[in-house]
């Protein structure tokens, strides 16, 4: 699949897309204009994981969307993912390198040289944040925006703004490649709310795009 790693970039929340409803809230996101898709899951067993990641999948294949799981490289590997998103806690990267050849992103928070190490590893992706509070991970620590900035000159692989992310403050990441959105997007109209998050963080990046 020509899936190109930039746009709007959906992850799902245990509180917030329940597995039953997660498949239809899944396709709804990808009607609002969503082209990559992270799945991540810290409390099911394995069995469960992998089925619904499996189900996931096909729906992502199906539009040529993006399939990326969280953290667990065996649960990639089993279920053929497009991406694996690992951060400073899960599976290391040079393992994760060598075994997944896919799409490998990589959670530097606001680390730029913890980036540059990522893209010698050959990584696919860096994320940063939190770029603004988040009620998804409150305690996470935000990082100065000019570090997207920094980041874009000095990095050659595509960089992903997560965090707080919202319309009202979308427009100030012109210097990601993706923006990685949660509550923003599952709570309410998951299409219209997509269609916003693009429209009001591209009016800002259309000429990058």
């Amino acid at each position: 699949m020509g899936i190109e790693l930039k746009g709007l970039y959906a992850l799902s929340d245990e509180l917030l897309t329940p597995y039953d409803q997660l498949p239809h809230m899944l396709s709804l996101a990808i009607q609002g204009g969503v082209k990559i898709f992270q799945f991540r899951d810290k409390s099911h067993s394995d069995s469960e994981l992998l089925s619904l990641a499996k189900d996931l999948a096909k729906i992502c294949q199906k539009h040529s969307v993006g399939f990326v799981i969280n953290d667990r490289l065996d649960l990639a590997l089993k279920c053929h993912a497009w991406g694996l998103h690992v951060g400073s806690d899960d599976v290391p990267l040079a393992q994760a390198r060598r075994l997944f050849k896919g799409h490998l992103g990589v959670s530097c928070y606001g680390n730029l040289d913890q980036a540059l190490q990522a893209q010698q590893a050959r990584a696919s992706y860096a994320a940063f944040g939190a770029c603004f509070p988040s009620s998804t991970k409150p305690n996470a620590p935000c990082i100065p925006l000019d570090t997207l900035q920094h980041a874009k000159a000095h990095l050659n692989i595509p960089i992903c703004a997560i965090g707080g992310i919202n319309p009202q403050n979308a427009p100030q990441l012109k210097n990601a490649d993706m923006i990685a959105v949660i509550s923003s997007l599952w709570s309410g109209d998951i299409v219209q709310n997509a269609r916003k998050l693009l429209n009001c963080w591209q009016d800002k990046t259309s000429n990058l795009h």
